[in-house]
């Protein structure tokens, strides 16, 4: 993009709700996240008033992925056991899993399989927020949607530059835009009043060496990231497997037991959630 003004780039990214493609339930979402004095009751009512909102909810925290299947009957349930930031966060996922399947094919499942192994590493090193580990996971490359949905054109020559120049998509996105996925998933999450740690995360994901207040969270998000693309599941933007950070690597001392490990849980979680939302 030519004479690129960030400033104006934020403002347009952060009108999504202007979209004609947004379903009414995302749009309901973006404005109670706006609100730092949202309660888990709004949020409640906000899921049960939709079937298929609630549905989906149900169906996500009982998988594999958020460790309490069969446990979880009803949405209240579901909000008081897992809490306000990580409901939140699987609201948005699932609010967004159609507009993710249209946008890029893969996508969905590379953000599914790092939620369930972020969720391994994190019990792993004894974080005891896991679950909030597990939605930076889904959330990470949230900016990537966003990208898409304001720009389509522009981000489909962006993939093309990706193949045609052998470069990241994180890489193409800096030199197109100015900015990459991860400073925008930071813009929105700090609009939506999200949690510092999950803003700090999903904005270090890409150099968790730069992370302050949640290095072995980023660590394990950006080695999680890694593993998915190593692994072939899914798709994030690019063919590419990249380097892993060796601060983030040495941070978390995995021992080749370790990995396949998560490696397992991870296959297992995103093979029980095919058709997860059919």
């Amino acid at each position: 993009m030519d004479d690129i003004d960030i400033k104006a780039l934020r403002r347009k990214v952060e009108n999504l709700q202007t979209l004609p493609t947004i379903p009414s339930v995302l749009r309901q979402l973006m404005e109670l996240m706006e609100n730092p004095k949202t309660s888990l009751m709004q949020i409640s009512k906000l899921i049960s008033n939709d079937p298929v909102l609630a549905t989906k909810i149900l169906k996500m925290v009982n998988s594999p992925i958020y460790g309490f299947p069969g446990r979880i009957s009803t949405v209240s349930q579901g909000v008081m056991l897992l809490g306000l930031n990580v409901v939140k966060g699987l609201l948005l996922g699932v609010s967004v899993f159609d507009l993710m399947q249209k946008s890029m094919i893969g996508l969905w499942e590379h953000s599914l399989g790092c939620a369930a192994a972020a969720r391994t590493l994190a019990k792993k090193k004894g974080i005891k927020e896991f679950e909030e580990v597990s939605v930076a996971g889904l959330l990470h490359d949230f900016g990537k949607v966003i990208l898409i949905l304001q720009f389509p054109k522009e981000y489909e020559t962006l993939i093309n530059d990706v193949a045609n120049k052998g470069i990241s998509i994180y890489e193409a996105e800096r030199d197109f835009f100015g900015v990459n996925h991860a400073e925008i998933g930071v813009w929105m999450t700090e609009k939506w009043s999200f949690p510092r740690n999950l803003v700090e995360i999903i904005g270090n994901h890409h150099r968790p060496g730069s992370s302050q207040y949640t290095r072995v969270e980023t660590a394990i998000i950006h080695v999680s990231d890694v593993l998915m693309r190593a692994r072939g599941l899914g798709f994030a933007g690019d063919p590419w497997v990249p380097a892993v950070n060796q601060t983030a690597w040495k941070l978390l001392d995995l021992s080749e037991a370790d990995l396949q490990e998560v490696l397992k849980d991870m296959e297992v979680a995103v093979e029980a959630s095919e058709g997860l939302f059919a």
